[in-house]
C-alpha cells in the first residue's frame, strides 16, 4: 500500500520561510545581507520555491547534443584531414570557417559522411556564387548542413557591410530563394555582444532584434523562411546558474518572436565559452572556465557545443589544445553523463525564475529598440554600441576593484608566471584606424590592461 512520505507534514510558504530566516538573522537587513544583486538586473534571493515561478510557455530543448569541431579554412586539404581526424577523435559536428571564395568545397568536404554528420559554414564574405558552388557539389546528396550568413552581424563586427546594403541584401535574398536544401541559412551571431562586455538581457534582446531584421525583411518578399532554422551562436558566461537560464531564455523569446510571422518556434544554438574572461597568466585555469561554461550551455539546451582551447589567445592552432578541448566535452558528455537527459534543469525554481526574469527584461529592451526604429536603426545611430560600453565600463570596474575576481590574474596571482616570450598571437584588442559607416563594436577581455602591465615589466 503506497503512502505519501509528507503528508503529515505542513507546508511551508515563502513567507514562513522569511520570517524565519530574519528570526535569525537577528535584527540585521535581510535584503542588505542576503539578496545579491547582479549587474543584469536581476537580485538573488537565498531561496525560491514554487511561489517564485510564474506561468510560461515551456522550453522545449533539443534531445541530443553535438560535441563540435571548429576549423578555419587556410588550407581546403589541410582543413579537410583536420576534419577527418577530428571526427575520428570524438568530435560529431563540423564547423568551418571560409575566409576566401577560393576555396574548393569538394576537397574541404571530401571523405566527410555527409548524411550523418552535421556541418557549419561559416564565411568572412557574401557570395551568390559561392554558394552556388555548393548546391552543385551537394545535388544528389543527402546531407545535413547549416550556412552561416549574417550581414548584420558583420556591420556590427566591423563596422561595414561586405560591399554595401544594397549588394548584401540582393545577395542575402537570392541566396535565401535558393537555398531550399540546407537546415539553416540565416544565423544571428550574439557572441559578439557577450564577448563585448554586454549584461544578459542585452544579449538577449540584441540577439532577438538583431534576428527580428531579418524575419521582418523576408515578411513581405516571395522567399519563405518555413524551411530553415534560425541559428543563434551564443557565448557563455562565467555565471553558471545565469548561463543554463540564459539558453532558455533565448528559445522562449524566440519562440514569441516566430509566433508572429507564423513561422517554426524552435531555434538552432551552437554555443561556446566567452573569452571576456579567458586569461593570458595562469592559462591552465582556462581549463576550468571552459569546462563550467560548456556545463552551462548543455543544461541549458544548446543543440550544438563548441569549447573553446585553453590557449587559445595567445597560442596557434595545435593538436594539443583542439584534443583537450574537444575531450573536456567528451568526458561531460560520456564519464558525466551529460548526454541522458534532455532537460535537467527542468523543475529547479531558481533556474526557472532565472529565465522568466531574463525573458520579460530582454523584452522590454527589445520592444525600445523596435519603438526606436529597430534594431539595424539604432546599430547605424551608435546606440546599442553605447548601452554595451556603458555595460562592459561597469562590468571592467568591478574586475579592477578586486569584486569580480579571475584566479591567477587579479586574485591569488603567481608571480614566477613568464609569458612575453610564449606569445604566438597578439592577445589584446587590435586598434587599427580605418574607415567604418558605423562604430564597430568590440570584443575585448577583462584582464588584457593588467595582463599589458605585467608584460612590460617582465
Amino acid at each position: 500500500m503506497s503512502q505519501d512520505l509528507f503528508q503529515e507534514f505542513e507546508a511551508v510558504t515563502a513567507k514562513q520561510w522569511k520570517q524565519k530566516i530574519q528570526f535569525d538573522l537577528k535584527g540585521e537587513d535581510y535584503n542588505e545581507k542576503l539578496v545579491f544583486k547582479s549587474r543584469d538586473g536581476i537580485a538573488v534571493k537565498p531561496f525560491y520555491n514554487a511561489e517564485d515561478i510564474s506561468e510560461t510557455a515551456q522550453v522545449h530543448p533539443p534531445k541530443n547534443w553535438e560535441i563540435c569541431g571548429k576549423i578555419y579554412v587556410a588550407s581546403a586539404e589541410k582543413s579537410n584531414q583536420n576534419a577527418l581526424e577530428s571526427l575520428k577523435n570524438g568530435a560529431e559536428s563540423l564547423w568551418f570557417i571560409i575566409p576566401s571564395e577560393k576555396t574548393i568545397i569538394k576537397t574541404l568536404l571530401q571523405n566527410i559522411p555527409l548524411e550523418e554528420t552535421p556541418i557549419y559554414l561559416g564565411f568572412e564574405f557574401i557570395s551568390e556564387e559561392f554558394i552556388q558552388k555548393i548546391n552543385q557539389f551537394l545535388t544528389g546528396k543527402k546531407h545535413k548542413i547549416r550556412l552561416q550568413l549574417d550581414i548584420v552581424g558583420n556591420l556590427a563586427r566591423s563596422g561595414n557591410w561586405y560591399k554595401n546594403l544594397n549588394q548584401d541584401h540582393k545577395n542575402l535574398n537570392n541566396i535565401v530563394s535558393g537555398a531550399k536544401d540546407f537546415k539553416s541559412v540565416l544565423s544571428v551571431d550574439a557572441t559578439l555582444y557577450q564577448n563585448a562586455g554586454a549584461t544578459i538581457p542585452q544579449e538577449l534582446a540584441y540577439a532577438l532584434a538583431h534576428a527580428n531584421e531579418y524575419l521582418n525583411h523576408f515578411d513581405t518578399s516571395k522567399e519563405s523562411l518555413a524551411d530553415f532554422e534560425m541559428q543563434f551562436l551564443t557565448a557563455s558566461g562565467s555565471n553558471y546558474f545565469f548561463e543554463i537560464a540564459k539558453i532558455q531564455a533565448l528559445r522562449l523569446l524566440y519562440a514569441s518572436l516566430a509566433s508572429e510571422y507564423n513561422l517554426p518556434e524552435t531555434c538552432h544554438i551552437l554555443a561556446q565559452p566567452t573569452k571576456r574572461d579567458k586569461t593570458l597568466y595562469d592559462y591552465n585555469v582556462n581549463l576550468l572556465r571552459t569546462t563550467g561554461q560548456s556545463m552551462s550551455v548543455i543544461l541549458g539546451g544548446a543543440n550544438a557545443v563548441y569549447n573553446v582551447p585553453y590557449d587559445s589567445i595567445y597560442h596557434k592552432n595545435n593538436e594539443f589544445g583542439d584534443r583537450i578541448a574537444r575531450n573536456q566535452l567528451l568526458v561531460l558528455k560520456y564519464e558525466s553523463y551529460f548526454d541522458k537527459v534532455s532537460n535537467a534543469a527542468e523543475g529547479a525554481y531558481y533556474i526557472e525564475s532565472l529565465t522568466s526574469q531574463f525573458a520579460e527584461k530582454a523584452l522590454e529592451i527589445f520592444k525600445e529598440i523596435e519603438q526606436g526604429g529597430g534594431f539595424l536603426k539604432q546599430l547605424k545611430e551608435g546606440i546599442i554600441q553605447q548601452k554595451i560600453s556603458e555595460s562592459a565600463k561597469k562590468e571592467q570596474e568591478q574586475f579592477n576593484k578586486g569584486e569580480l575576481i579571475l584566479i591567477g590574474t587579479n586574485k591569488h596571482k603567481n608571480p614566477e608566471d613568464k609569458m612575453k616570450n610564449n606569445l604566438e598571437l597578439y592577445p589584446f584588442l587590435k586598434m587599427n584606424p580605418r574607415k567604418t559607416l558605423i562604430p564597430p563594436i568590440l570584443e575585448r577581455r577583462l584582464s588584457e590592461k593588467l595582463e599589458q602591465e605585467r608584460i612590460e615589466k617582465e
